[in-house]
């Protein structure tokens, strides 16, 4: 099954906050990762996820091939390195990513379709 809903469990279709779904019984916001690691509730997810030197990588990549509407050349690696050190100095916050990604060269040096 999907780790990131299972993680997600704890919370409604509206985002708030609950420890009984519909059927009235407790939830259980655990699972095991693709790597055999286990976490039990949103925060350990996070602690996982962030844990790993793939994921802020990968997540900085999608961003940045997002922003400038091409795929990641060898070029940007730089720039992404830039992007996820200083996320990691922001505790990861995905507002840190954001900013990394717009205050970075390859977004500052795009060019529009003409």
């Amino acid at each position: 099954m999907d780790s990131l809903g299972f993680a997600l469990e704890g919370f409604d279709a509206v985002g708030r906050s609950r420890v009984i779904d519909e059927l009235g019984d407790t939830v259980d916001a655990s699972g095991i990762l693709p790597d055999g690691s286990s976490f039990e509730g949103l925060e350990e997810f996070r602690s996982s996820l962030l844990g790993s030197e793939l994921f802020p990588r990968v997540l900085a990549e999608k961003l940045l091939v997002y922003a400038i509407g091409r795929g990641v050349e060898h070029y940007d690696m730089p720039a992404m390195r830039a992007v996820v050190r200083e996320a990691a100095a922001r505790d990861h916050r995905f507002s840190a990513y954001i900013l990394g990604v717009v205050n970075s060269t390859p977004f500052q040096m795009r060019r529009a379709a003409l």
